[in-house]
């Protein structure tokens, strides 16, 4: 799909501006980085702007080589560099002013009033500005205040005022008048006068209208599909065939149609919605999805809201009420338990994190928080302090990019129940508010969400990313045998989190960070199952019996996660290959004597193509990150491993209509090289697509170069679920991820350095004189920690 320019979109007075590009040219010798001119000002600094300029922080350059300082210094000495006062680092999710300048912005832009009053905002997001731009923010205007130096051009030792360029937002609108989907682009050039009770000023600076697309769902959405079906009149009838009249027992879920055939094509905008039913109308807790209603067929135009087709094909009486089917406090038979005791985390001198807006350190890990309404959490400029030498980086971007689950029922609905919850539903827009002591324990920092809602308002997400500390039991431990003495130390890890609801399934996304340079990618599914209704004495192989007349579907959920790795890479450098390895027997030979011998065997993957990889559990396979510019205390090149956890394929045959969608799911690991218009494994918009292998099957093609390059890892991991009787009527929380864990990064543990905890250290000082009263040794076990 090539998306075209389209004026009717915009005003014709000029409301939609030229693309204006600013860059900064990486030297490739060095890997620092040139002033563009778009960065400087004339040198003519006004009284006003000097009341807004701050000095040249100090930390760039503290702890440099000779060469670099000599650098700084020069730079210091020929030109004073003045630095514009800046709001918001260019990575910071949009706030709300900011949000409501973009919708304004568009809205007015707005060809015709017709126009004006059909959008419809689907997505208002930050538009992340070029690296460059980023390295620009962290060396100079933001912590960490990045060693990376930007060379004005001489101008006789005149003062240079720098600054950084307006940030853009970019929205994705839907128009219910004419069923056009368009992308905007609006640059926030006064966002902050509007907090003042003045104007906004935003430009717009392209607007293009994408054919054949539907953007995703939306909750107003969700509301109105339930109203219409509810009062529409064949739909009440059926519903009265099976005994229920009152439509406040009713529950619509509207699903989202997919691609099966060419009346789901994106011409319209359709939802094919699940029907369930509620036993007790004033409970509003109660599980209605425990009554599923089978048989009545309903596809919806949610453009303009009306039924377009509705068939009762097959009359399946609803499942009886099942006695177990609700999960709050007041209905648990039998009670809740009463043998639970406190269990309290206490940080009395507080957390050992330091946060300064979305910027954290922690335990020489430091990085940037984000928040999309598709993705949720996003992790931004992962590195790690490593003392001489300095803040070494991981990753320029870490996310969760699409999730789909394909049920295994080739019976209707449920073969069409082939969600993608992100790119048709959006992670971020369904997060929760999450309170202390349910969702997080201990000392936790929150941080809020804000998003539009529908019709272009600021919507707050109170407390939606999670961020503490958790204890993990034992980081490491030797004990010596001989004298009994041992060393111990408790690992804690920084966790990172935000939870989602997508209708009937919870999902948990979790970023851990550890002290032995670890991080952890983590996804814990809940919620409640999607059940099917059985007639008497039926049974169907693809799913669970879960109660009387009531059985789940076998299914799968996959999750992808984009990985923009950056190891050991400074700022404008390229430099991170990927490897392959798998530990492999060695045959029988000289060499081989006893047949015992095998050896971890490393393949460099030097294309997209090539790069199109499956985990191999009985070959222990993993895979490198490394940097080909950069060697360890031995020699070899520094990485970092992707370590993956229980994973699988999809099951579904190689014909399945599923697949023409998320064809991505064909392999565990794809690799590309960075390109920042791929943003998405399914292409932007997934929701009824009909294009096939939109999205990473379609870029690899282009096999470009992974060998010395910016890559990206798209990881891709499921779990296949078979229901159990225990997974009802909440499923308990299942784990699935993975690891990206140092591989020759270091010199040798990072985490030796973490001291030992305060129980220990009394332990040894007595354990110790002791033993210095003790005539013989007197080899004993010494007291550990809990593992």
């Amino acid at each position: 799909m090539a998306p075209k320019r389209d004026s009717a979109c915009c005003n014709a007075s000029g409301a939609e501006g030229k693309v204006e590009t600013r860059t900064i040219h990486p030297q490739s010798a060095a890997g620092d980085l040139t002033l563009s001119p778009e960065w400087i000002g004339n040198g003519d600094i006004t009284e006003e702007q000097q009341d807004h300029t701050i000095g040249i922080n100090p930390k760039p350059y503290e702890g440099l080589d000779a060469r670099t300082a000599a650098v700084s210094s020069a730079v210091k000495s020929s030109a004073r560099l003045l630095f514009g006062s800046q709001h918001s680092h260019p990575l910071d999710p949009l706030s709300p002013a900011e949000i409501q300048v973009a919708t304004e912005t568009v809205r007015a832009a707005g060809a015709s009033a017709e126009i004006r009053d059909g959008m419809r905002f689907i997505e208002v997001v930050l538009c992340e500005p070029e690296k460059d731009v980023v390295a620009l923010a962290d060396a100079y205007f933001f912590p960490p205040y990045q060693p990376t130096f930007f060379l004005p051009m001489d101008k006789g030792g005149a003062s240079w005022r720098l600054h950084l360029p307006s940030r853009q937002a970019r929205l994705t609108v839907y128009n219910v008048r004419n069923n056009e989907t368009t992308i905007w682009s609006v640059e926030l050039t006064e966002v902050h006068a509007v907090t003042r009770g003045g104007h906004h000023r935003g430009k717009v600076v392209s607007c293009e209208v994408m054919h054949d697309v539907q953007p995703s769902m939306d909750a107003e959405e969700y509301a109105s599909c339930e109203a219409t079906i509810k009062g529409y009149g064949p739909f009440r009838e059926a519903m009265k065939n099976r005994g229920v009249e009152n439509m406040e027992l009713v529950m619509v879920d509207p699903w989202c149609s997919g691609y099966y055939e060419e009346k789901d094509s994106p011409n319209r905008r359709l939802a094919r919605p699940l029907i369930f039913c509620r036993t007790e109308s004033d409970c509003v807790m109660e599980n209605g999805y425990a009554r599923p209603v089978e048989g009545i067929y309903v596809l919806v135009d949610l453009q303009n809201m009306k039924i377009l087709e509705f068939e009762d094909r097959r009359f399946v009486p609803l499942p009886p009420p099942d006695p177990l089917r609700n999960y709050t406090p007041s209905h648990i038979r039998g009670g809740m338990r009463s043998d639970i005791k406190p269990l309290q985390i206490i940080q009395p001198e507080g957390p050992s994190f330091c946060v300064n807006g979305f910027y954290v350190e922690w335990q020489k890990w430091n990085f940037r928080i984000g928040f999309t309404p598709r993705e949720g959490l996003v992790i931004h400029n992962v590195a790690y302090d490593d003392g001489s030498r300095g803040r070494r980086s991981v990753a320029y971007r870490l996310s969760f990019v699409e999730m789909v689950v394909p049920y295994g029922d080739p019976m209707d609905p449920h073969y069409r129940k082939n969600a993608f919850d992100a790119g048709e539903d959006g992670l971020g827009k369904n997060a929760h508010s999450l309170k202390k002591g349910c969702d997080c324990l201990g000392y936790i920092k929150y941080f809020d969400a804000y998003l539009t809602n529908y019709r272009g308002s600021v919507e707050k997400i109170e407390n939606a990313i999670c961020m503490h500390e958790e204890d993990h039991g034992v980081l490491w431990k030797h004990q010596d045998w001989r004298s009994g003495l041992s060393e111990v130390r408790r690992s804690r890890r920084l966790t990172v989190s935000f939870f989602c609801t997508v209708a009937n399934y919870e999902y948990g996304f979790f970023w851990h960070f550890y002290q032995d340079g670890k991080i952890e990618a983590e996804v814990k599914l809940t919620g409640i199952l999607s059940l099917g209704a059985l007639k008497a004495g039926e049974i169907r192989r693809h799913g669970t019996v879960i109660a009387p007349g009531l059985y789940a579907p076998v299914h799968q959920h996959f999750f992808v996660a984009r990985m923009n790795m950056a190891v050991d890479c400074r700022p404008g450098e390229a430099a991170n290959q990927i490897v392959e390895v798998d530990v492999i027997p060695e045959g029988p030979g000289p060499e081989n004597p006893n047949h015992n011998a095998f050896y971890a065997k490393e393949s460099v993957l030097r294309s997209e193509m090539q790069a199109r990889r499956d985990c191999s559990p009985l070959s222990a396979r993993h895979w490198l990150i490394r940097n080909t510019k950069t060697v360890n205390r031995v020699g070899r090149l520094t990485g970092y491993k992707l370590a993956p956890g229980p994973n699988c394929l999809p099951l579904v045959g190689p014909d399945a209509m599923i697949l023409r969608r998320a064809e991505f799911l064909k392999y565990n690991l794809w690799v590309t090289q960075y390109n920042p218009n791929e943003q998405f494994p399914g292409g932007e918009f997934p929701n009824q697509s009909p294009r096939v292998g939109e999205g990473l099957p379609t870029w690899v093609k282009q096999n470009r170069n992974l060998d010395e390059a910016d890559i990206v890892l798209w990881y891709v991991f499921g779990v296949t679920h078979v229901p159990r009787l225990e997974d009802w009527p909440v499923m308990p929380v299942e784990h699935i991820g993975f690891s990206l864990v140092p591989d020759g990064f270091f010199s040798c543990s990072p985490a030796i350095d973490v001291p030992p905890s305060e129980h220990q250290v009394d332990e040894r000082e007595n354990d110790v004189s002791s033993k210095a009263s003790l005539q013989t040794p007197n080899i004993r076990p010494v007291a550990a920690s809990k593992l």
